[in-house]
């Protein structure tokens, strides 16, 4: 015979142990969107150090641009309610560029597979943070979800300029999926 388990239908249990408080998690949020479009920034600026003079140049360009203007909010947002940028930043600085850098040297495609994973991650970050927020933070949802849209905007682009014809492109996009991922959990941390 199967016994039935009874769940309790009691109130919302508090927070537990490690919870971030409200305060803690919008600095949380502020903080790594800083450092993902300051990474991003860096990214473009190694990739149009290569390519700036090829065809590529202006769309590259283009890109750069939205990601300083999602960088200039979040510096912003940064100095308005008082959060600690993350203390990887000098890091972020060198690995944004020399990423940027590598995949353009590797070719136009593998420089578009680069953008690719890193605004497939990207979008995947915001739209969960997004669905995080409540009606409190109506405007730094909002700006969120814009920005969201530039980072799909970015990808589609991207594809259409022969990201998927990179040497090794499931190889290649994945790895730097991983390490968006790994810059994503450490700027929230440190």
């Amino acid at each position: 015979m199967v016994e039935q388990v009874k769940m309790s239908t009691g109130p919302k249990a508090g927070p537990l142990p490690g919870d971030l408080t409200p305060d803690e998690k919008m600095a949380q949020i502020i903080r790594v969107n800083q450092a993902g479009e300051y990474g991003a920034q860096r990214i473009y600026e190694g990739q149009l150090a290569v390519l700036g003079k090829t065809a590529d140049g202006p769309v590259l360009s283009e890109m750069l641009a939205q990601e300083q203007k999602h960088l200039a909010q979040f510096n912003r947002l940064v100095a308005e309610r008082g959060v600690r940028p993350t203390a990887l930043e000098p890091i972020w600085h060198a690995a944004g560029f020399a990423l940027g850098a590598a995949t353009a040297l590797m070719g136009r495609e593998a420089a578009m597979a680069c953008t690719v994973a890193v605004e497939d991650v990207i979008s995947e970050h915001y739209a969960e943070q997004a669905a995080s927020l409540d009606d409190s933070e109506a405007e730094l949802k909002a700006t969120i979800e814009s920005f969201r849209r530039d980072e799909l905007h970015h990808r589609d682009v991207s594809l259409q300029h022969g990201a998927e014809q990179a040497l090794a492109y499931p190889a290649l996009t994945g790895a730097i999926k991983a390490g968006t991922r790994l810059a994503i959990w450490l700027s929230k941390r440190i």
